[in-house]
């Protein structure tokens, strides 16, 4: 069984979205399948049909959500210190043709929100990454072509 490696916020994120579905949205549908069957004629009940896949996608997504928090490796990023980049280190790279500087947080697959500068542990990039220090030059392949970046700080703060 694969652990997975996610920040102690991403955790309590994925924990929450599970006791929503499980306290709020599983009866709500329940309710909804219930009172569409007392309509009548199921064949022909959209609503009914509309419920039901509704659950279907719940029931799947609770599924999901419980082996992820089962699987759950939760690393408390504030622990975390050194100058090598790893899991849960906040990193500014300088895009080597343009200088332009970006500041990214290596997380969980889950977590990962490129907007946010939250960039999944299992991307292309990250990988690249991943042991590397301030001042060290990275070559990732990207869909526009190869792209080389170079290591200006790391943090763990």
């Amino acid at each position: 069984m694969n652990k997975i490696p996610m920040t102690t916020d991403g955790y309590n994120r994925l924990r929450e979205e599970l006791k929503q579905l499980k306290t709020v949205e599983r009866p709500a549908i329940i309710r909804a399948i219930a009172e569409a069957r007392a309509h009548g004629d199921l064949a022909e009940n959209a609503e009914y049909h509309a419920a039901r896949e509704r659950q279907s996608f719940i029931e799947g997504r609770l599924m999901e959500l419980e082996d992820k928090v089962a699987r759950a490796e939760v690393i408390d990023v504030s622990k975390l210190s050194g100058s090598v980049i790893k899991f849960g280190a906040r990193v500014t790279l300088a895009e080597e043709e343009s200088e332009e500087e970006q500041t990214f947080q290596i997380v969980g697959e889950d977590e990962a929100d490129i907007s946010r500068g939250r960039l999944s542990v299992t991307s292309p990039l990250a990988r690249a990454l991943i042991g590397k220090g301030k001042g060290d030059s990275v070559e990732v392949a990207t869909p526009r072509g190869a792209k080389s970046y170079e290591v200006v700080t790391v943090d763990f703060g």
